[in-house]
C-alpha cells in the first residue's frame, strides 16, 4: 500500500480577538468529534501544558488492568460521581474501575460514544484505551487496545464507527516511549506514521481526531523535539502537512466535516497559541486573554472550540477549560470538582463536552457534561466483554518512515488552573471569514 505525502501551505494567519460580535461569512464547522489531547504514551497529562514544544506530551495512560471484565456493576457505579452543575452545565465523573486514580476522556461523538483511557503511563501503570457506549441502562465500558501493545490511548472517534489514537510497545520508567498512530475500522487496527526520516528518538506519532469523511489529524515529533501537524486520509492514504506561519512546533488536534483543522502551536517567542485552519487555507489564531498558554483541543460543526488555558506560572500556575464561539468569544468552564484543574478535550454537535480534572489528592478523573435542560448523563454499567477490535493491524506504516512515537509529558500537579471569570473580549475579524 502506497502512502502519498502532500504539503499544504496556506495564507497568512489571522488573529481572532474573540468576542462579542458574530463574524461574517460561511461558518467554520468545527470538528465533529473533538480529538482528545493525547498524552504521550509515557506519562499522563494534558498535551504539553508547558507548551514549549507544542507537542502532545505524556504517555498513553491506562494504568491498571484495562480489561477488568470482571468488574462488578456496583464497583463500576462507584466510579461514577453524580452530576453536578456549573455555569449552565451538568457534570458527571466517569472513571473506569480499572484505575479510579487516573482517567481521561478525550472525544464525544454525536451518537453518545466517548473515547478515553486509564492509567498514568508511569512504569508498571500503562495506558489502556476504552470507549464508553451509551445505552438505556448507562454507559457500557468497551476496552480498545492495539493488539500486542503495551499501552494504548483512544483519542478520537467519528459518527461512522472509526476510532483513532496511538499505541506503544514500551512502558519505561523514564516515560520516554515510542508512539505509533492508529485507526480502527471495521474490526481491524491499522498503524499510521507520517513518512519522514526526521524522527525523534524514540519516535513519536499520534492521531488525535477524525471526521465523518474518515480524514484524521495528528502530529509527529522530529529529531529536535518539535511537533509537526498533519492530516491523513484513511481511504486515500494521503498525508498533508498542517502549518501556521511563524510556528516552530505545531500539533493538529481536531478536524471537522469541512476539513477545518484546530490545534495549537509554539511561536518564535516560545508562547503557545491555538489556531483554527479552514479547509480553504485561512488560519485564525485564538488566545485566551491574559493566559500564558492556550490549546484548542476539539471543535464541533457549530463553531464551538474547546480546550485548556493556563494562567500564572510556577507553583501559582493554574489551568482552566474553555469554550469559544464566534458569537460569545471565550468562556471559562471548569468541572465543579476540579476548579483550576480542568481540561476540556472534546465537544459534539449537541454541545456535550468531555475532558478531565485533578482532585485534591492528585488523582485525575474523566468527566462528561451536558447543558442544563438536556437529559442528564447516565453512570457506568458492568464492564463489557473485550470489543471486537482485537484483530491484527493490516495497514503498515509507510515504508519510508520508521514508526513514530510521542514524547512523554509530566502530569501537572493540577491539570488546570484556578477558575477565572468568563471573558468575552470584543471579536475582530482580521482577515478571512468564519
Amino acid at each position: 500500500m502506497k502512502f502519498r505525502y502532500h504539503g499544504i501551505r496556506g495564507g497568512d494567519p489571522h488573529t481572532l480577538r474573540l468576542g462579542g460580535r458574530r463574524l461574517s461569512g460561511g461558518g467554520i464547522a468545527i470538528a465533529v468529534v473533538s480529538a482528545g489531547v493525547a498524552i504521550g504514551l509515557a506519562g499522563c497529562g494534558p498535551i504539553s501544558s508547558a507548551g514549549t514544544t507544542g507537542g502532545a506530551s505524556g504517555g498513553t495512560s491506562s494504568g491498571a488492568q484495562t480489561n477488568s471484565a470482571s468488574a462488578s456493576a456496583s464497583a463500576t457505579q462507584k466510579a461514577s460521581t453524580p452530576a453536578k452543575a456549573a455555569a449552565g452545565y451538568s457534570f458527571t465523573t466517569l472513571d473506569n474501575p480499572g484505575d479510579p486514580t487516573f482517567n481521561q476522556l478525550l472525544g464525544f461523538n454525536n451518537g453518545g460514544v466517548i473515547a478515553g483511557y486509564f492509567g498514568s503511563g508511569a512504569a508498571g501503570h500503562p495506558n489502556k484505551g476504552y470507549v464508553l457506549v451509551r445505552t438505556p441502562a448507562g454507559f457500557k465500558i468497551v476496552p480498545e487496545n492495539f493488539p500486542g501493545s503495551t499501552q494504548t490511548q483512544v483519542t478520537g472517534l467519528n459518527d461512522r464507527g472509526v476510532t483513532v489514537g496511538f499505541w506503544s510497545d514500551m512502558n519505561n520508567a523514564n516515560e520516554m516511549n515510542d508512539n505509533f498512530g492508529f485507526y480502527w475500522l471495521n474490526g481491524r487496527f491499522h498503524t499510521v506514521n507520517f513518512p519522514t526520516m526526521n524522527n525523534a528518538t524514540p519516535p513519536v506519532n499520534q492521531l488525535l481526531g477524525v471526521n465523518n469523511h474518515d480524514v484524521a489529524v495528528g502530529f509527529y515529533t522530529d529529531a529536535k523535539g518539535n511537533s509537526h501537524g498533519y492530516t491523513f486520509s484513511i481511504f486515500g492514504h494521503r498525508f498533508h502537512s498542517v502549518t501556521v506561519r511563524g510556528a516552530t512546533s505545531l500539533t493538529a488536534t481536531a478536524i471537522n466535516n469541512r476539513n477545518d483543522v484546530a490545534g495549537f502551536f509554539t511561536n518564535a517567542a516560545g508562547a503557545t497559541e491555538s489556531f483554527l485552519r479552514t479547509g480553504m487555507g485561512r488560519t485564525f489564531k485564538l488566545a485566551f486573554p491574559g493566559a500564558s498558554m492556550t490549546q484548542a483541543l476539539g471543535v464541533n460543526d457549530f463553531h464551538a472550540v474547546v480546550g485548556v488555558y493556563t494562567v500564572g506560572s510556577g507553583d501559582a500556575a493554574a489551568t482552566h477549560g474553555f469554550i469559544w464561539t464566534p458569537l460569545k468569544g471565550f468562556r471559562t468552564l471548569d468541572d465543579p470538582q476540579g476548579v483550576g484543574t480542568t481540561t476540556i478535550n472534546g465537544v459534539n454537535d449537541q454541545g456535550d463536552i468531555v475532558g478531565f480534572y485533578a482532585d485534591g489528592a492528585g488523582n485525575t478523573h474523566g468527566f462528561a457534561a451536558v447543558q442544563q435542560g438536556h437529559t442528564p448523563l447516565p453512570g457506568l454499567i458492568t464492564m463489557a466483554n473485550p470489543n471486537p477490535s482485537t484483530s491484527m493491524s493490516t495497514s503498515p506504516a509507510p515504508s519510508t518512515t520508521p514508526p513514530s512515537s510521542m514524547m512523554p509529558t509530566t502530569p501537572p500537579a493540577s491539570p488546570t488552573s484556578p477558575m477565572a471569570p468568563p471573558t468575552s473580549p470584543t471579536a475582530t475579524n482580521s482577515g478571512g471569514h468564519l
